[in-house]
């Protein structure tokens, strides 16, 4: 008696709070799409073949726009700089060699392991002092062209002049690499090209940590990120990226590319992205799926802040084709995914919230 009592009184609030739900027509609670009270939300793009084929042709075009002023299919030869120390000979005439670096140094200095070698040091005006020649001004001057003038200048004095000219120690253009390296530090640059490949290799090579889709280059005031895998996809050579002086090439770690995954699926959690590729549903599958119980298939949100502002795309699980449009859509660092509620797991919720315990004890009830 005394069941059936307490069964009479908790069914009629249940009954009303039932019908209340249906007639308000829930809906998910807490849209992710919902910023601070006031503010409009960011409008929904329904996730298409469409939508897809142009976030692809829009991706790589950005990141052919970002590079393509970085390539160099023919690197200039080296130019000397202020600061390279030159070793400079004139054959047949010793009488002029030892009147650089050398000539002001001690036989102690010049064994010392710090000491610069032996040579002409270009000044920071650019310009080399040398016998019968003077002054000469070397700095933007390849090696042939520097020995041309300096042949031309002994030739007033010397008949038919044999010069060997070439630079003895490269200090006056430098690189830095930084982040998931081997060996992180400066790199100058000689008679190699300094391409984005040379400079990583003399660096050790990357870390297996190392994310190889976010490379980023900073030249002076720009920032430029490269992906080395979608350069090679699109048929582009990363050893064609010639890097300048004072370039700055940081490799960023696997830990910084992360999605987020949360709402209703089995497992929320951070994941890392494969070298800057992870599609929506591998996302999904890393993290158990939707949930069975609580999850709305119709409703898969993917939020992402760009730079005009937070955009939001919404997935339709229940729909034919859905699970290769979740398959060909790539998710960026930073995105949200976010599975709402079923319309059911909201009114539980609701319920659970307005009367703790109440839906347990129906059920208790209930049970013979």
């Amino acid at each position: 008696m005394k069941t059936h009592t307490s069964l009479l009184r908790t069914l009629p609030a249940l009954l009303l709070l039932a019908s209340l739900a249906g007639c308000a027509g829930f809906r998910i609670t807490g849209d992710p799409r919902s910023g601070i009270a006031g503010e409009p939300a960011p409008p929904t793009q329904l996730i298409t073949a469409q939508l897809i084929d142009a976030e692809k042709a829009l991706r790589a075009r950005r990141s052919s726009e970002s590079v393509a002023h970085l390539i160099v299919r023919n690197p200039p030869p080296y130019a000397i700089g202020r600061g390279d120390i030159l070793s400079i000979v004139v054959w047949d005439h010793p009488e002029l060699a030892g009147q650089g670096v050398a000539a002001s140094a001690t036989a102690a200095d010049a064994q010392s392991p710090g000491a610069p070698p032996a040579g002409f040091v270009v000044d920071h005006d650019g310009r080399v002092q040398f016998p019968f020649a003077g002054a000469l001004t070397l700095a933007g001057l390849t090696e042939d062209e520097a020995r041309a003038l300096l042949t031309k200048r002994l030739a007033r004095y010397i008949t038919n002049p044999l010069v060997t000219l070439r630079v003895q120690s490269y200090r006056s253009k430098r690189v830095y690499i930084d982040g998931e390296v081997r060996l992180p530090g400066l790199q100058s640059i000689n008679d190699i090209p300094m391409t984005l490949v040379e400079a990583l290799n003399r660096a050790g090579g990357m870390l297996p940590s190392a994310d190889q889709s976010r490379i980023v280059l900073e030249r002076g005031d720009a920032r430029y990120q490269v992906g080395l895998r979608g350069l090679v996809a699109r048929g582009i050579n990363p050893g064609s990226i010639l890097l300048a002086p004072g370039d700055v090439v940081r490799v960023h770690s696997r830990d910084e590319s992360k999605v987020f995954v949360s709402g209703e699926v089995v497992t929320p959690k951070a994941l890392t992205m494969h070298d800057g590729r992870l599609t929506l549903n591998e996302a999904l599958g890393e993290s158990g799926g939707i949930s069975p119980l609580s999850g709305d298939a119709r409703q898969i949100y993917v939020i992402r802040r760009a730079v005009d502002g937070t955009r939001v795309y919404q997935l339709d699980a229940r729909r034919a084709g859905a699970l290769a449009l979740a398959e060909a859509f790539e998710l960026e660092p930073r995105d949200l995914i976010y599975v709402a509620a079923s319309p059911l797991a909201n009114w539980y919720r609701s319920v659970s919230m307005l009367f703790p315990g109440a839906l347990t004890q129906v059920v208790n009830i209930s049970r013979p």
